[in-house]
């Protein structure tokens, strides 16, 4: 965990927070925390900066907060990926948050198993968690959006013009004799999947 990452339920005054939770535990057992230590901490979808730990104890530690950071730009891509299995689903998921990919359809293809599609791991809440491990250690806090499409045939005839508009159009295949092309900046969707 390189970022703090703080919502507004952890805030008990305009600038300060106290954490119970994971966070608290990680302070406590990783960076061994001391009064007056500055930590670096980000607020969901806002700010980052710095927070100074005024209190501990022992159900929890209570930060002064100075968010003056403005958020990291985000990486200028949309991921169409086909669902993967669910045990890789959540590292992958880590990761798109970890690169700056703000944007995320997991869409349903002719290999996708379509058990995959009931997985926990595709619970709002587990989906959530995952993304905000990822930006945890990329010490980024926007927070990807991600959409499931579980028909294929829809999803291509009725969004993807409009998702892909004016981008640079990547699919992505392991047969392909030309090189990728280099980051240009550009906006660019990449399609990833079976």
């Amino acid at each position: 965990m390189n970022l703090i990452l703080v919502t507004p339920a952890d805030f008990i005054s305009a600038d300060e927070v106290y954490l119970t939770d994971r966070r608290f535990e990680h302070i406590q057992q990783i960076h061994r925390a001391q009064l007056g230590q500055r930590l670096k901490v980000g607020i969901l979808d806002g700010n980052s900066g710095y927070g100074e730990i005024t209190q501990i104890e022992v159900q929890g530690i209570k930060l002064q907060l100075t968010l003056t950071d403005k958020p990291l730009p985000a990486v200028p891509l949309t991921l169409l990926l086909a669902l993967p299995r669910p045990k890789m689903l959540k590292r992958i998921l880590q990761s798109i948050a970890a690169l700056g990919i703000k944007e995320i359809y997991l869409i349903n293809s002719y290999k996708v198993d379509k058990s995959y599609w009931s997985t926990p791991v595709l619970h709002p809440e587990s989906v959530h968690q995952q993304l905000l491990l990822g930006l945890e250690q990329s010490g980024d806090t926007l927070l990807p959006k991600v959409h499931l499409r579980k028909r294929f045939k829809p999803f291509v005839e009725d969004e993807l013009e409009a998702i892909a508009f004016d981008s640079q159009k990547l699919v992505a295949h392991p047969y392909q004799a030309r090189a990728c092309p280099e980051s240009s900046g550009q906006k660019t969707t990449l399609a990833i999947g079976p």
